[in-house]
């Protein structure tokens, strides 16, 4: 038997649940908590140790995602309203669309986005500005 081999049957046990595709939504959490904390120790680095330990646990965590995760659908609008139900956000709560009056007017279909709008809203919610177009 290698040597790796015996030192990863012996630690093992300890990092499993880092190492292997989720299969619930409390295991993709703590992967995604993972994988931001070695975000931040890494950063841009590609050099750094850790960046193809970064690039593994990704993969991890975008394996559940495609399985499990799915883009709404639907118009710019209904996006909105949508990601905003599900992270319990307000109209006020968007300075980086306009107003609550601007947000009202877009949610009920008067205004479209613009494009700062759409990327905005892609980072605050963590989705492809695409699903806003």
């Amino acid at each position: 038997m290698l040597q790796e081999t015996k030192d990863i049957i012996r630690i093992w046990p300890d990092i499993k649940n880092i190492f292997s595709v989720a299969h619930s939504k409390a295991e993709y959490d703590r992967q995604v908590s993972f994988l931001d904390s070695l975000l931040d120790e890494v950063g841009k680095d590609e050099e750094h140790p850790l960046a193809s330990l970064v690039e593994t646990i990704g993969s991890l965590v975008e394996t559940y995602e495609t399985a499990n995760l799915t883009e709404p659908e639907g118009s710019p609008a209904d996006i909105l309203n949508y990601l905003m139900q599900e992270h319990g956000v307000r109209q006020g709560d968007l300075p980086e669309v306009g107003s609550q009056g601007v947000v009202s007017e877009i949610l009920n279909g008067k205004r479209r986005l613009n494009t700062r709008q759409v990327k905005a809203l892609g980072e605050r919610f963590g989705v492809s500005p695409v699903v806003f177009i």
